[in-house]
Parts: structure tokens; sequence; C-alpha cells
């Protein structure tokens, strides 16, 4: 369970609360257009993203884990080198879309924040993919399950979720019921259990 500014106690609790604040909060990062005012395709632009959505929740929001964190059997990056691994990630290409992608499942196995990393990297994805690229995942045409599977299997095979987002890929870019369905919690609850804090002592 992970401590909050809202006093909750219990995963099952703070779930839905979680996810109408951050919904929220990103539909106001869309219509205000402060989403614009953010760097684009680099962890700072990332890490803004994450502490806009995140910060009437945790005291963490925005900043690097220092923890180690898992999901299933795959082992994130270790938290003694994630930021060393983030400053090259924001080396990477980014100029068309199988470098775009290519950042993102790399983005993701670093995955800098404790909690909320889908969410923010999905609108984070979708804001190199407006600028560069001129389009956007229209997320609805990716079921949800096929979407947790690619990724998970995208460290060893990224063509799976290449194709799943170039399929979704949509010329929509200022829509805002496109831009929300990135946001949809349900891509992450579906496995929220199976994320685990695993103590730097004891398990290294």
């Amino acid at each position: 369970m992970l401590e909050n500014k809202l006093g909750i106690k219990s995963s099952l609790q703070l779930a839905p609360i979680e996810e109408k604040i951050t919904k929220k909060k990103a539909f106001e990062l869309f219509e205000t257009g402060k989403l614009e005012d953010f760097e684009v395709g680099t962890f700072k632009g990332l890490s803004q993203i994450h502490e806009f959505l995140f910060e009437d929740i945790y005291d963490f929001a925005g900043k690097i884990r220092t923890e180690n964190i898992a999901k299933n059997n795959f082992r994130f990056a270790s938290a003694m080198y994630l930021e060393e691994a983030l400053k090259e990630i924001d080396k990477m290409p980014q100029s068309d879309f199988d470098e775009i992608v290519q950042k993102y499942i790399e983005m993701n196995i670093a995955h800098p924040f404790r909690e909320g990393n889908g969410r923010s990297t999905r609108i984070w994805l979708d804001a190199i993919l407006k600028r560069e690229i001129g389009k956007v995942v229209d997320w609805s045409k990716i079921p949800k399950q096929d979407y947790l599977l690619a990724m998970e299997r995208s460290p060893i095979k990224g063509l799976e979720i290449k194709e799943l987002l170039k399929n979704a890929l949509t010329d929509k870019i200022d829509d805002r019921e496109v831009y929300m369905k990135g946001i949809d919690a349900s891509y992450h609850y579906e496995g929220y259990n199976l994320y685990h804090i695993q103590d730097l002592q004891n398990k290294d």
C-alpha cells in the first residue's frame, strides 16, 4: 500500500479515487493547453506530466523512484542506475514512428516512478507522436489485454507493440476523447496487484 496524501489505507479504496483525480487532472492538462508548455520526449517532460497528474495524491509525484520495482517476473531498471538510464533515453532519436516507439519501450523498462508510469508515459508518447509525425494513438482501438501483454514482451520483442500502436494511429491530434482514452487507468489496474516494492537490503 502506497502512502498517500489522502490518508487512505487500502489499495482497493485508493484505486478508484486515484483514477477519478488523475482523469480530472488529465482533462485539465488538455483543456488549459498546459501540456504544450512541457518538454517533449525528455524525462523532464514526463516528470512534469506525472507531477501534474499525481501531485494531489502522492508526495513522490514527478520524482524518480528510489526503490526497485517489478511486475510478474520482470524487474524494471534498477533504482541505482535509473538516473543514468534516463539520461540515455533522453538522447535517443525520435524522428520517425519506429524511433519514437523504441524510446517509449525504453521508458517503460525504466519505469521511473513508484506509481502512475503507464498513464503518464502514454500522454508523453502521444505528445512526441503529435509533434514529430502529426499523429496520436487512438487507444480505444487497442484491446487492453493485448496492450498489456505486448508491453510485457516489448523488452525482448518490440514488433508486437509497434504493430498495435501503428494500427491505432490517427490524425485527430486535438480530439479530447482520443486524448482522454490514454489516461484510462484500466490499462494499469488490470495488473494492479502484481506490482511490488523490492527491499534493496533483502533482495540485492
